[in-house]
């Protein structure tokens, strides 16, 4: 979805992030096994101890299958739905919500301890065949430094990106192949409404908007404020990516900065939602419901924010400092109803492919 978690630093922190991990057992779990499969995007991650502590207490070890971006992840599961590579799928999000609904991906089950989860979060109703996660905000980041030098103001919404002040400096990923891409752009539709939105591209296009295919490549190549920007000679001062960006990039520092080198623009924000499900044809659901109650454990979400860089779901679970220095949650961000996303979001990427990339 995107590798939000910088996954080089993770390197020797102790967090699971491999393509398979959690046990040596390679069978495929079923009932009564005491392997549950996990299938994520690429940016899963956990702290071993905090993993094992699960396996301990459940008697199941787990398994984790992650199969790049949220997209990507969500599509094969489809494809497979009848007969699963795993029990659990995690990572399917907001903006792609109604399509593994609409597939029958997920079975019905209310996670222990969902009651304490903020009802916000729960965008499947009562059906509970997904459990929120967490959540995140899909933003424009700014590169501090180049706007001190240039004594330019950075923006603070949507509108300022179309200004001439801001021209040729945004970079942002495609809304078809990546989701900070999709999100930005049903940010701008919730913003500027279905009448409005493609006139306001339309203006950003204009102004020199760049988009390349993922995060990776925005954020780590073109994007001059972050230390992997740096390094690959990254020329654009604004990018989309999380507002959980920027403690990022202190945390994973040496030595680590007094202030984060980048920042937020708030009035840029779309608010991105992650759940969890029961595959419908899972081999062991008792796992699997076992792996659900503990994603939402006090436990794990607390364990969370400094893995995955996301925020918690859990009422009272506590978020690290670097957080609320350096990457609050946007205060009033874009929000969509699952329900319109589902109506416009194939016809809204269509339309912004033909208008922006051709």
């Amino acid at each position: 979805m995107h590798t939000r978690t910088f996954v080089a630093a993770a390197v020797g922190l102790g967090l699971v992030t491999l393509s398979a991990c959690g046990s040596s057992d390679d069978s495929a779990s079923g009932s009564g096994s005491t392997t549950v499969t996990l299938i994520s995007h690429d940016s899963w991650a956990v702290s071993e101890d905090v993993l094992a502590e699960f396996e301990k207490q459940s008697g199941y070890q787990v398994k984790v299958l992650t199969d790049g971006d949220a997209g990507q992840a969500v599509n094969k599961a489809v494809l497979t739905k009848d007969n699963p590579q795993g029990d659990v799928f995690f990572g399917v999000d907001n903006t792609l919500l109604s399509r593994a609904l609409d597939n029958g991906l997920f079975q019905s089950y209310e996670a222990k301890g969902l009651d304490q989860v903020d009802a916000a979060y729960r965008l499947d109703g009562d059906k509970h065949r997904v459990t929120p996660v967490d959540y995140g905000d899909i933003c424009v980041n700014y590169d501090k430094e180049y706007f001190a030098d240039h004594k330019l103001a950075p923006p603070t919404s949507f509108d300022d990106l179309t200004k001439p002040a801001y021209k040729n400096l945004l970079v942002t990923e495609n809304a078809s192949t990546s989701s900070p891409g999709l999100g930005f752009l049903l940010g701008t539709a919730a913003r500027y409404g279905d009448d409005g939105w493609e006139g306001y591209w339309k203006k950003l296009k204009a102004n020199g908007v760049k988009v390349v295919d993922g995060w990776e490549q925005a954020y780590n190549e073109e994007f001059s404020g972050s230390a992997g920007g740096k390094k690959a000679g990254g020329d654009r001062p604004l990018v989309v990516s999380y507002a959980s960006s920027p403690p990022a990039e202190v945390i994973y520092a040496d030595p680590k900065p007094t202030t984060a080198p980048t920042g937020v623009a708030t009035g840029t924000c779309f608010r991105q939602v992650e759940f969890a499900g029961l595959l419908s044809n899972a081999k062991n659901s008792a796992g699997g419901k076992a792996l659900i109650d503990f994603l939402i454990s006090q436990r794990f979400q607390e364990d969370m924010p400094l893995n995955m860089f996301v925020y918690p779901v859990l009422k009272g679970a506590a978020v690290p400092a670097e957080f609320t220095a350096y990457g609050p949650a946007a205060e009033d961000p874009e929000t969509m109803a699952p329900a319109d996303i589902a109506a416009h979001r194939d016809q809204w990427v269509k339309s912004w492919t033909s208008l922006v990339l051709k």
